[in-house]
């Protein structure tokens, strides 16, 4: 990148000095993150892969196991000159996380999640647009009960516009606007509580998780509502606006149904899964299909995506909705991109929302991606 190019610096903060204990979070995030990504590793190779001197990576990895979040899982097979080294790896009983999916329609999914993302424990309830967020809160405290490892923290995908304080700044389908879901909830929980828009979330975990290209991946959350995350060169996008990806309020037909947004005729009142399941013919179904793709096609061919899932229920997407979405697609871009772009389904089996509420909370609370 050619760094002398000019750039507004208007709005930014200096960035002040680096406190010790930044730092030291910062080194145990790179140690965390090394055997999350890489597995059972020595001493001396965290010192290598981090370049992190011996004696830091000894003391911090010494408090990790004290804190419960590594442990040691004897020597490296092989035959070695001199002491065979001992390997560290994430312990069995690490922390966990309570992860919380509010994207589904008319249902909750709550679960405990470890820090390599497998669910634990689940329960789903009801829940409704109307209902009481003791509804949300209640579902944690069972789930924090089902566990007896220590919780890091509770994570929350959503629907709506999340800024990054949690607050749920719009989710027209839940009848939520300025809400602070994680303020609300952290009091009635007693844990720390982070909130993300159910689709961002879920592209992480997709990414984090699963079989994403995060260097270009578009997924889109088909439930109570329709959301969208974006991931690029490895980062979830969101914007000034804390909006992107949010696809499914886009206007394809300005005289159709009304929207819980306001408007007419948003791709949501087509694609959302109570829309889907009106529908009687596969022909129908196809034309929902064509609609997406005219949405989809100006974010992939202008953002250089490769890969886009939709996440949602397989019996109403896969088929003629799934076909006529390639088809359009291949017909509304250039024949480069046509032919390198994967549309596919993420089936719900893979609970990319808990799994991806629970990335945010490893995130936020220990600087793990």
């Amino acid at each position: 990148m050619n760094e002398a190019r000019t750039r507004s610096t208007a709005g930014r903060r200096p960035v002040g000095k680096v406190r010790p204990a930044d730092t030291r979070r910062h080194h145990r995030a790179l140690i965390l993150q090394q055997l999350v990504d890489e597995g059972a590793r020595s001493r001396a190779d965290l010192a290598r892969e981090t370049s992190l001197t011996r004696v830091t990576i000894s003391d911090l990895v010494a408090e990790l196991i004290d804190e419960g979040f590594v442990s040691e899982l004897g020597t490296r097979p092989g035959t070695h000159m001199g002491k065979p080294a001992t390997l560290v790896g994430i312990s069995e009983d690490a922390p966990v996380t309570i992860a919380l999916d509010l994207s589904a329609d008319g249902q909750l999914s709550g679960g405990v999640v470890d820090l390599d993302g497998h669910i634990l424990a689940r329960e789903q309830v009801p829940f409704v647009r109307g209902d009481d967020l003791s509804v949300i809160s209640d579902l944690a405290i069972r789930l924090q009960a089902a566990t007896t490892r220590r919780i890091l923290g509770v994570g929350i995908g959503t629907p709506g516009i999340v800024d990054a304080a949690g607050t749920v700044v719009l989710a027209p389908n839940l009848g939520w606007t300025d809400l602070d879901l994680t303020g609300e909830l952290s009091k009635a929980i007693g844990l720390p509580v982070h909130a993300g828009n159910d689709a961002n979330v879920a592209a992480v975990a997709e990414s984090a998780f699963g079989a994403g290209d995060d260097g270009g991946l578009l997924l889109l959350t088909v439930g109570q509502g329709v959301g969208g995350g974006v991931m690029i060169d490895g980062r979830a996008l969101s914007g000034p606006l804390q909006s992107a990806g949010e696809i499914g309020h886009v206007v394809v037909d300005p005289d159709g149904r009304q929207c819980a947004c306001g408007n007419r005729g948003c791709l949501e009142t087509f694609l959302a899964a109570p829309a889907l399941r009106q529908l009687d013919s596969d022909a129908a179904r196809a034309e929902v299909g064509t609609r997406l793709a005219s949405v989809l096609t100006p974010v992939v061919t202008t953002l250089g995506i490769a890969d886009v899932v939709l996440y949602g229920p397989a019996e109403l997407l896969e088929g003629a909705l799934l076909d006529a979405v390639r088809s359009a697609l291949a017909h509304q871009t250039l024949p480069f991109v046509a032919q390198r772009v994967q549309i596919r389904l993420a089936p719900l089996d893979d609970e990319l929302v808990l799994t991806g509420a629970a990335a945010l909370v490893r995130y936020r609370e220990l600087g793990v991606v």
